[in-house]
């Protein structure tokens, strides 16, 4: 990459699983990211495509670098994109974001946890009112609301599984892959809120501006997926 010269593309993804997992797709379209994110402190890194670099943001803030053209496109996951306040689905665009292919990464899904020993059944019943810790204020409210039930919500970034073993609060609504964190810290899951994966999204601005490399990689994208499948 030429000094002072930006590439064409810039694309927006978090360390650690999401990172790992697009790396896959990244190779499909013959580009290779040049450094290990986790052994440099560089928030951009080049690609073995000059035209193409990479940004490394917080999980929560990509749909923000998409959205304001921070970056062209960017992965993130479908819990992320919906308290970001982005309408979801195959093709969906809302808020300045294009979301054209669920690239089925990073799965795991949201539920409500609570302590091994409280009543959960009885807590929920019609009209009842719960104390929910959560970093998903939305997906929460929607999926009680539904029940039928009143909560209150009190908005943590971390450590969720310390809220019901302190009586911070009733449950938790988090993230759950294997289980394993709930079960050593004596919570059992509950209730399977929604399914989640990892959609890329694009700027819609860029999309009409670059949508010749845009266009090209989200077939690369497409048909990896498709043949995973």
């Amino acid at each position: 990459m030429n000094a002072g010269v930006r590439p064409t593309l810039t694309l927006a993804l978090s360390k650690g699983r999401i990172f790992d997992e697009t790396l896959p797709l990244l190779k499909a379209a013959g580009i290779e990211v040049l450094e290990d994110p986790e052994k440099s402190r560089k928030l951009i890194i080049g690609t073995t495509n000059p035209e193409l670099r990479v940004v490394l943001v917080r999980a929560t803030d990509v749909p923000t670098y998409v959205q304001y053209g921070g970056a062209d496109l960017g992965v993130t996951g479908l819990d992320t994109l919906i308290e970001h306040g982005a309408t979801w689905g195959a093709g969906a665009s809302a808020a300045g974001l294009y979301q054209p292919l669920d690239l089925q990464i990073a799965k795991c899904r949201v539920s409500v946890a609570v302590r091994a020993d409280f009543d959960y059944a009885s807590a929920v019943r019609q009209g009842a009112r719960l104390k929910v810790a959560t970093k998903y204020t939305s997906i929460a409210r929607d999926f009680f609301a539904a029940k039928g039930v009143h909560v209150d919500l009190i908005k943590l970034y971390g450590s969720m599984e310390l809220a019901p073993l302190t009586g911070l609060a009733d449950a938790i609504v988090d993230l759950v892959s294997t289980g394993g964190t709930l079960k050593a810290n004596n919570l059992v899951e509950v209730e399977r809120i929604m399914d989640i994966s990892s959609r890329l999204v694009v700027n819609q601005a860029a999309l009409k501006l670059k949508q010749e490399p845009i266009r090209h990689l989200i077939d690369v994208f497409a048909k990896t997926v498709a043949a995973r499948n």
